[in-house]
């Protein structure tokens, strides 16, 4: 086999792993650390890592079973010989399957071990000769001490004036444990110094952004920190505007009185300043990530509407004239129309490629996030609603509560409402032209 062949067939594996999961190369390159040029490159074959550490990885990350991170391990050494000859460097002792002995002793295998030869004596080291030294010269020692005591009289004890230190020193011990503060670490065992049962629970305030609150170890009777009541933490942005440049805002205010759109970065202190509800349709990116590196599973993401009234009354203002572009991000689509919404995975596509839709269960770590874009839509309602994640991990399940701030969130139809986007060049809210 020609040394192409062999980096051929180790690319081939390579795409092969590749290819079961729904990750990009991208997102198996950031999980790698690695460039995604590096990552493409290696699975065209156009390159070979000359470290097999990153390749071990990219087949953990892929899920391979042993037998084929074997055969994975066996192409990469063909390939690196292959690259080796083909750059013309000198040949390496070879392993026994063309590969070099260098790339061999990533991974040696057992052989039988040479007869030994009868070794010349040697002097042991200063260093061990002053060690047995001064262990022999401890030993004659406590002999002698071994030998005095034993010819004391038996009757004789102890005096007042020997005895008496000890009684101080214990004396003085157990005013510093009685007098120690409350709390400090002492050698005794006691209840009442375990901080767990001596301090109050502490409490927080909500955190911005939807942020999700998590349990920390807190410390038992024993002193083994306890497992977090929840192993994920989550963060939800709700002020995402469509490509990043499109949403409608529903705000109860004539044109003269609303000021110019913000940025998309500006959008969450904009729509709280003007009292503004989210207009047809509001769009959700939840951040999920484990609290260690123990995988967390992602089960099941569902709907649940709090209310529904008629649609706000006011004027809908969007946020642009209209914009688009070649990349269409995969995200869950929710009609809160319906009796019963659901949280429906949509795939995505860039610039022709499609992009798999998220399949639940979905495994996250504190290594290994990973980010879900919610978009509800709306029609007919005013539509107040939260979503619920389902998570399991070590044995345990649970479900997180996710929200805008402790408080639902909250879709308005548009329909029927006076439409406006803003004139740049007046410099004033004009009327929406026909979509």
């Amino acid at each position: 086999m020609s040394g192409q062949d062999d980096v051929a067939e180790f690319a081939a594996l390579l795409r092969e792993l590749k290819d079961r999961t729904d990750r990009s190369y991208g997102s198996l390159a950031r999980r790698l650390n690695m460039n995604t040029s590096t990552l493409h490159r290696y699975c065209a074959g156009d390159a070979v890592p000359q470290d097999y550490a990153p390749v071990e990885r990219f087949a953990a990350l892929c899920g391979a079973p042993p037998e084929e991170r074997m055969e994975l391990h066996r192409r990469w050494l063909s390939a690196t010989a292959a690259r080796r000859r083909g750059r013309g460097e000198p040949a390496a002792a070879s392993d026994g399957a063309g590969a070099p002995a260098e790339a061999a002793t990533a991974a040696p295998a057992p052989g039988p071990v040479p007869e030994a030869t009868s070794p010349a004596p040697v002097a042991a080291p200063w260093y061990r000769r002053r060690r047995l030294a001064v262990s022999a010269a401890v030993a004659c020692a406590l002999l002698a001490t071994v030998g005095g005591l034993a010819a004391l009289p038996a009757d004789r004890g102890p005096s007042a004036a020997e005895a008496a230190p000890s009684s101080r020193t214990a004396g003085s011990a157990t005013a510093d444990s009685r007098t120690a503060p409350t709390g400090s670490p002492t050698r005794t065992p006691s209840r009442s110094a375990t901080p767990s049962e001596t301090s109050a629970p502490a409490t927080s305030s909500p955190p911005a952004r939807g942020e999700g609150r998590s349990a920390g170890p807190s410390p038992t009777g024993r002193g083994t920190p306890a497992a977090p009541a929840v192993p994920l933490a989550w963060t939800a942005d709700s002020q995402v505007w469509a490509l990043g440049c499109g949403h409608d805002y529903v705000v109860a205010e004539p044109p003269d009185r609303v000021p110019p759109p913000p940025v998309p970065q500006d959008a969450g202190a904009w729509a709280a300043a003007q009292g503004a509800v989210h207009g047809r349709e509001t769009n959700v990116r939840i951040s999920v990530q484990g609290l260690s590196s123990t995988a967390v599973v992602l089960e099941a993401l569902r709907v649940r509407v709090a209310g529904r009234t008629e649609p706000a009354a006011g004027n809908a203002y969007a946020m642009d004239q209209g914009c688009g572009g070649s990349i269409t991000p995969r995200h869950f689509a929710v009609d809160l129309d319906k009796d019963r919404p659901i949280a429906r995975s949509v795939a995505g596509n860039d610039a022709g490629t499609p992009i798999p839709a998220v399949r639940l269960p979905y495994r996250v770590s504190a290594e290994d996030p990973e980010v879900l874009l919610v978009t509800a839509r709306t029609a007919g309602c005013d539509c107040r609603w939260y979503l619920e994640l389902d998570w399991s991990s070590q044995g345990r399940t649970g479900t997180v509560r996710i929200d805008d701030h402790g408080r639902p969130f909250r879709t308005s139809a548009i329909e029927g409402l006076p439409r406006y986007t803003y004139d740049t060049t007046a410099r004033r809210w004009a009327p929406y032209g026909p979509e």
